[in-house]
């Protein structure tokens, strides 16, 4: 069988790095960003053009698309244009070449106002001596609580994934990742809840790859197998085979 053609948006980022990594001696890499990757066929574009970017989609068989504003203090326009304008493209211009399934880096925050709510914000706290016996986490299933501006367009992401995939021959995989950090340890309190290893959201990636063509749309929480994770792997574990190799209280 011929290796998949893997194309990655934002692979100069540190999710983007950690794929590369895991992934390029598996699969035919190609990149998407803004800036060269050095070591990688690299299409230098921003996603808010979407005639710009649609040759980097030819021949290709997965888009993994990591691309996003992100950082703190950015602004509803930098929202609107690349997670908004930039998620519908990468979807659009998947859709015209052909592509077969799209991972897509939804976030946490799209369900992390949950943390105001009882036990989850006690979790959170790490008041865990407040926390009952038993207790309902998080799931694909849960109603959206998204946290800033930037958590409702991970929301929209979503939903533009399921329409995608209702009316189009394509697969959408939507990975609600927690938090990796370049120091790859929990931040306490809150991380030993919400943590995902770096090499634990590369694997969930792979996973996605290669998950059956009948998944055509779906929604997984990613975190590291964490003693108080408010938000269910079990999901990720049942339809994807995602086993984490970490877990935050190592860290304590």
């Amino acid at each position: 069988m011929a290796e998949k053609k893997v194309l990655v948006t934002g692979m100069s980022g540190l999710i983007g790095g950690l794929v590369r990594e895991r992934l390029e001696r598996k699969y035919i890499l190609s990149a998407l960003n803004r800036r060269p990757v050095p070591g990688v066929e690299c299409h230098q574009a921003d996603i808010v053009d979407l005639e710009a970017v649609r040759p980097a989609f030819e021949g290709i068989d997965v888009v993994v698309h990591l691309a996003a504003m992100a950082q703190p203090g950015v602004t509803w326009e930098e929202l609107l244009s690349g997670n908004i304008v930039g998620c519908y493209n990468v979807f659009e211009a998947s859709r015209e070449a052909g592509v077969k399934r799209v991972v897509f880096a939804s976030s946490g925050s799209a369900v992390s106002n949950w943390d105001r709510e009882f036990p989850y914000n006690a979790i959170t706290q790490g008041r865990y001596d407040e926390v009952p016996d038993t207790w309902e986490k998080v799931d694909h299933k849960s109603l959206t609580r998204p946290a800033g501006l930037y958590g409702c367009t991970k929301v929209f992401g979503e939903a533009l994934a399921r329409h995608f995939t209702d009316s189009y021959d394509i697969s959408i995989i939507c990975l609600r990742i927690g938090a990796v950090t370049r120091e790859n340890r929990p931040t306490p309190p809150r991380g030993f809840s919400v943590w995902c290893s770096q090499r634990d959201i590369a694997q969930i990636v792979e996973k996605s790859i290669e998950a059956p063509d009948s998944v055509k749309f779906d929604i997984f929480d990613v975190v590291s197998n964490n003693r108080w994770a408010y938000r269910d792997i079990s999901h990720a574990r049942e339809v994807l085979g995602y086993e984490p190799e970490d877990a935050a209280e190592d860290y304590r």
